[in-house]
């Protein structure tokens, strides 16, 4: 086995990008802190070709030197918005015709692992601050929860962590119908 070059790799340039069908999903950050979380979510976003990204409440916005040091670039392709509020973002995305879900554990949750997507349906999914979580008046105004299985004796999951793992098992879900 040889390690692909860069160059090997075929990827979208920028106008490819913006061009190119988009995965049905949209991405809300509730009050996120970390600069490098929200550049990591980015960098995500652009691999699965993510719609959107509301940033909202206290969540940086690019242009910023430590967001790009882990967006690599990604905040030029990946389409975002500022939100002042989880509820603004909540009501573009819903008028859009997205199904909310919140990342969070909460009574009644589906396990991602259960989850199953809907052929031709927009999804809309909710990520919580690295302390609080997603804000309780998200979850209520969200159409369902979703939460990661998780058997060790950690409470959380990192959120540039748990956006990849939701968004990936959302884009196979998506890739197969």
């Amino acid at each position: 086995m040889r390690k692909l070059e860069n160059s090997e790799l075929d990827r979208k340039s920028v106008e490819d990008f913006k061009e190119a069908q988009k995965t049905p999903i949209t991405i809300i950050l509730d009050d996120i802190r970390s600069l490098n979380n929200i550049g990591s979510v980015f960098r995500t976003a652009d691999a699965f070709l993510i719609e959107k990204i509301f940033l909202c409440g206290i969540t940086a916005v690019p242009p910023n030197k430590e967001i790009h040091k882990t967006a690599l670039g990604a905040t030029e392709t990946v389409e975002w918005q500022y939100c002042e509020t989880v509820l603004e973002a909540i009501e573009i995305a819903r008028n859009d015709g997205a199904i909310i879900a919140a990342i969070e554990q909460v009574e009644g949750s589906k396990s991602l692992e259960d989850f199953e997507v809907e052929i031709g349906k927009k999804y809309a999914l909710i990520f919580g601050n690295e302390v609080f979580g997603v804000s309780q008046e998200a979850v209520e105004n969200s159409d369902f929860c979703i939460e990661i299985p998780q058997l060790g004796t950690k409470h959380s999951l990192n959120i540039a962590v748990s956006a990849g793992i939701v968004i990936w098992d959302l884009f196979a879900k998506i890739r197969i119908l």
